[in-house]
This record gives C-alpha cells, sequence and structure tokens, in this order.
C-alpha cells in the first residue's frame, strides 16, 4: 500500500484514478476546493475509514504555497497524483486566457515545489497532462504521434483563440514540470499521462449536465438532439475510457519502468459519427434523436485520414488494454440519460 495524494478529486478524471486508487490497496488523500465536496465523496464511500480515504482543502491552486500543507501527511506520501488543472474552451479574453494558462502552470509548479520542500518522502509523482501537448498541426493529419512529439504552440499563438489557449495551457505545464525535474532535481521522479479525447461513465457528481465535462459534452449535444441536428464535429480523431486512463495513472505509479517517462495512452481511432451510431444500435429510444444522411457528415472522419497515433510504450510497459469506444459510449449514456 502507498499513500497518495490527489489533487483535483472531485473532477471527472481524477473520481476514476480515486476509484482505482483504492480498488489497488493504496490510501489516498484527495485535494478539493471546500469542504462541502470533500464530504461528499467521503460519504459515497462510506466502507472506507479516515487512515484509507481523506480529504484536504487547497481553495486555490494558483496562490503561492497553496499546497504546501497539503503535501503534509501522517503516515507521509510515497507519491502524488496532480490532476487538478482546468479543460474547457471557454477562456476567450486576455484575462481569461491569462488566467487559464497561469492556473494550469502554476498549479503544476507550485505542488513539485511543496514536495520537494514540504514532503521528503514522495517519490514519484504522476502529471495529467495531454495530447492536447503532443499535438502539431503544421504537420499532416496522419502524422503517427508518440512520446517523442512535443506541440510547438507560441505564446503568442496561445492568445489567437480558446481552442489554442487550452493546447498552450497543457503544452506550457507539461513543459515547466520537465524544467522543474531538470532545474531542481528533486529527490523523486516524474511521470506524464497524455490522453486524447476521454470518455466514459460519469461517476462525481453532477448538479445538471449543464455542468458536465468538457469531452462528455457532445454526448448531451447528440442525445438532445433530432435527425437533422448537425453531428458536432470529432476535431481530435483519439480517444481513451476514463477508466483506462484512470488505471494508466495508479500503473504508472507502480511500476518502476515509468519513472521520467510519458506516455501516450489511446485507445485508437473513432468520430463522433460513429458515437451516434452506437447510441443508435445500443439505446432504441434514442436512435430516433441522432442525426442522419447530410446532419451526420460534420461528425464523419475525413476523407484524407485521421490522426495516426503509437500506444506500444502504454501497452508494453504500463500494460494498458484498451475497452473498445463501443464501452465507452454505453458507459457515458447510462450514467447521464436519468439526467436527460
Amino acid at each position: 500500500m502507498t499513500r497518495v495524494l490527489l489533487t483535483g478529486g472531485s473532477g471527472f478524471v481524477a473520481a476514476h484514478i480515486l476509484e482505482s486508487l483504492l480498488a489497488h490497496g493504496h490510501s489516498v488523500i484527495f485535494t478539493v476546493r471546500s469542504t462541502q465536496k470533500g464530504q461528499q465523496i467521503l460519504d459515497s464511500h462510506k466502507r472506507y475509514g479516515k487512515d484509507q480515504l481523506d480529504f484536504v482543502v487547497v481553495e486555490d491552486i494558483m496562490r503561492p504555497g497553496a499546497f504546501d500543507s497539503a503535501v503534509v501527511s501522517d503516515p507521509s506520501f510515497e507519491a502524488a497524483i496532480h490532476c487538478a488543472s482546468p479543460y474547457h474552451f471557454n477562456a476567450k479574453t486576455p484575462d481569461e486566457i491569462n488566467q487559464l494558462i497561469a492556473t494550469a502552470v502554476d498549479g503544476t509548479t507550485g505542488i513539485l515545489m511543496a514536495i520537494k520542500a514540504n514532503a521528503p518522502t514522495v517519490k514519484r509523482v504522476i502529471l495529467t497532462s495531454s495530447y492536447a501537448a503532443m499535438v502539431d498541426y503544421g504537420k499532416p493529419m496522419t502524422h503517427v504521434y508518440s512520446e517523442v512529439d512535443w506541440n510547438p504552440i507560441t505564446t503568442e499563438q496561445a492568445y489567437q483563440s480558446a481552442p489554442f489557449a487550452y493546447l498552450a495551457s497543457k503544452t506550457f505545464a507539461e513543459k515547466a514540470a520537465w524544467d522543474f525535474i531538470k532545474g531542481e532535481k528533486p529527490s523523486f521522479t516524474l511521470t506524464a499521462i497524455n490522453p486524447p479525447m476521454v470518455y466514459g461513465p460519469v461517476i462525481h457528481s453532477l448538479s445538471s449536465l449543464d455542468s458536465i465535462n468538457t469531452s462528455n459534452a457532445r454526448f448531451v449535444s447528440l442525445l438532445k438532439g433530432s435527425p437533422s441536428t448537425s453531428c458536432p464535429p470529432t476535431v481530435n480523431y483519439l480517444f481513451i475510457d476514463v477508466r483506462d486512463l484512470a488505471l494508466a495513472h495508479v500503473l504508472a505509479l507502480e511500476k518502476r519502468e515509468a519513472e521520467d517517462q510519458r506516455f501516450l495512452v489511446t485507445a485508437g481511432n473513432y468520430s463522433n459519427a460513429e458515437i451516434a451510431q452506437v447510441i443508435g444500435e445500443e439505446y432504441p429510444e434514442f436512435k430516433g434523436k441522432m442525426p442522419i444522411g447530410e446532419a451526420l457528415k460534420s461528425g464523419e472522419r475525413p476523407a484524407t485520414g485521421v490522426n495516426g497515433y503509437d500506444n506500444s510504450k502504454s501497452i508494453e510497459l504500463l500494460g494498458l488494454q484498451y475497452r473498445p469506444l463501443k464501452e465507452s459510449v454505453v458507459g457515458v449514456v447510462e450514467s447521464i440519460k436519468g439526467m436527460l
């Protein structure tokens, strides 16, 4: 059993990482922004005592020293998973873009500094990064991406659009983490997990579907649509099931071979049109809401090809076995259909 600090505990991905850590017998302290959110999670895990599951409040990860007390525990932490980072495309003004990037970068460097200064027993840090930190839109769409690829986005480009701002936030945050390891030479190792689009069951608390995580929002659009409603464009034709992503974090924490490595974690290619097809086949009650004909074309794979990928490192070093798209789609629909 390893004592693990998990940041962003109330988020879509972190909720699954929490489940995976507990299933593997680890002891977890997770961070949340309010006592209410923390208690909500504890209330849904009443079979675990405080010795195996508890929380600490970190209201603002951008605040200097925000994690200084969070990284201190009795018994001491041996590992940390940093999952707290914004994922949205709402940053449009310069101030909003600056806030998005600063939150991602300062949150990442902040926890690394706090661990180095206050948690000498931590030997492993796992960072939830993103395929966004790998993709290069200057390369052909079919370029085969792997762990050697980096997004070349510049600070100037980051302020051109909300999607660019998000790409920059993930790229700059991961680069800042590796720069910290190189410059500060801490006593812990770093592993970056880089997922593309993340789908699967929503198990964290939602007040309404308006607050669903960004990647699963397209399911709400489809389930509330009509045959003539245009299928959402896919944009990124790579996906991973959130349960596999969670397991990747835990395996990276447990396996020494994962130390100081990046991992592109993906099950492979898909399109939103294929999501619509699975929904129509598996759920007759929603088939009449799925786009058809011309309305479906906007969500199909382009004739020129889709993102290439090499996920062999994650399979060979971590031992991941990826769920197919159908399982992810069913997972999402089953978890949200009662809220429609």
